[in-house]
């Protein structure tokens, strides 16, 4: 569960810990120059000190932002990292006093500016483990290895310390979707509508199940869905996640897959550090390309090719929430792959029966239509996706709405020829078939000439 549903904004009590961060780092920077801190800044550092701990001790301190018992050492750590992000004066010390000239503190860092013992690092290293508290309630961020790890701020804690209205969350390479989409709006067979609704039941009671039943937990659950281009595919993915009140983010795996060994896989982590633990939906498109059946192990580009796509299913299946895949090539999938989905869905292109469900529901709701117009005839004249029936309904509703006339038949079998046209670049007259008559002698012309 995301620790920003339990948040409280109200981040007064938090001004201690930052100024008392800003003197630590004052101190610092007086014993890196082999100089002691003075009296005034002791007794600074001493009054601060005292201040933090009846505050924590009250619960007034990160208690009053985040609902969680939190030790000593974790609150010490959550200070040094979000100190440079509200007080300039802290980022300003840290950059000086770093390397590598960041704003935020790295563990070898931390270690000098709290004065860590030996045994307050091992339980840094506990506390910053990928199952502890501070990273399964996404407190902070980690980026690195090793000593010279970097801690990040959340933005989702920044957002609640400020008391600023929730922002998007920023996913690296995904885009949020957000599409009017209902179940009353996809047009697909019963057969793709029970399943979908088998999968929105799977993600509901997952919690239910796992938790209160103490099922073996699994990830996801993770759904495929496979069909040519316009068949609904990311318009059902918006259905499920308009029914969860979620977002849904379509992950872009182009932008993540690297030719340099490690960064897919630092790629990929991030993204599923960023919405860990979270209720969101994620897609991912165009699958076929990363998960095409393997052939023959030449050499070590094909080795490291298995290997990232190893780690996209290992990273997908660990992740405790709902994925979808979607692919127009379900037969280029290895069928390896295909066995660890929990839901394969192929949505085919619509027939004359779900065509005219379509063609009636794409055509806006308020346009005047020609009271001859037969959309049974255009759902029959010509097989197309709901994708290209939603572009052909809209170009004949902007030539009518142009003329200022009610939608007709003329205007329809235009849309549909510029639709055609865009698909085979070769189009003839006679693929409108009965529609063809309804095209304009003006229109062919030119195409001619």
């Amino acid at each position: 569960m995301s620790v920003i549903a339990e948040m409280k904004t109200n981040s007064s009590s938090l001004t201690v810990e930052w100024k008392r961060i800003e003197i630590l780092a004052l101190c610092l920077v007086e014993s890196r120059a082999n100089r002691e801190p003075s009296k005034a800044l002791i007794q600074q550092l001493t009054d601060i000190q005292h201040n933090v701990n009846f505050l924590r001790k009250e619960s007034s301190g990160w208690q009053n932002i985040i609902s969680l018992q939190l030790s000593e050492l974790a609150q010490d750590i959550l200070a040094c990292v979000y100190a440079p992000f509200i007080n300039p004066n802290v980022a300003l010390l840290f950059q000086d006093l770093q390397q590598n000239n960041g704003i935020y503190p790295t563990l070898a860092f931390l270690h000098q500016l709290l004065a860590f013992t030996e045994q307050e690092y091992l339980s840094t290293l506990q506390l910053l483990d990928k199952n502890d508290l501070l990273i399964t309630h996404n407190l902070l961020l980690i980026e690195g290895s090793g000593p010279l790890q970097q801690l990040k701020p959340h933005p989702d804690i920044i957002t609640a310390i400020c008391g600023l209205p929730a922002q998007d969350l920023v996913i690296p390479g995904a885009v949020k979707i957000k599409l009017d989409a209902g179940w009353n709006d996809l047009i697909i067979p019963a057969a793709q509508r029970t399943m979908l609704k088998e999968y929105l039941l799977w993600i509901q009671n997952a919690d239910k199940v796992n938790k209160d039943w103490s099922a073996r937990k699994v990830g996801g659950p993770i759904a495929l869905f496979s069909g040519p281009s316009g068949t609904g595919k990311t318009f059902a993915a918006s259905v499920i996640a308009n029914k969860l009140d979620w977002p849904l983010y379509r992950v872009d795996l182009g932008s993540l897959i690297s030719k340099y060994i490690g960064e897919t896989e630092k790629n990929l982590n991030a993204l599923f550090s960023a919405v860990h633990g979270k209720d969101i939906l994620l897609q991912f498109d165009e699958v076929d390309a990363l998960m095409g059946k393997r052939g023959e192990i030449k050499d070590a580009h094909d080795r490291y090719a298995n290997m990232e796509v190893s780690h996209l299913l290992s990273r997908i299946e660990m992740h405790q929430g709902p994925c979808i895949l979607t692919t127009n090539l379900r037969k280029q999938i290895d069928p390896a792959f295909q066995r660890r989905f929990h839901f394969v869905l192929t949505f085919p292109r619509p027939g004359k029966k779900h065509r005219l469900a379509l063609w009636k529901s794409l055509i806006p709701p308020q346009a005047p239509v020609d009271k001859n117009l037969n959309l049974r005839q255009v759902a029959e004249a010509v097989s197309l996706s709901g994708g290209e029936i939603q572009n052909a309904a809209h170009h004949a509703a902007i030539l009518a709405a142009a003329e200022s006339r009610p939608i007709t038949l003329e205007h329809i079998t235009i849309g549909v020829w510029r639709v055609l046209q865009k698909v085979d670049g070769q189009t003839r007259p006679n693929q409108l078939r009965q529609l063809e008559d309804s095209l304009p002698k003006h229109i062919i012309s030119a195409e001619e000439s």
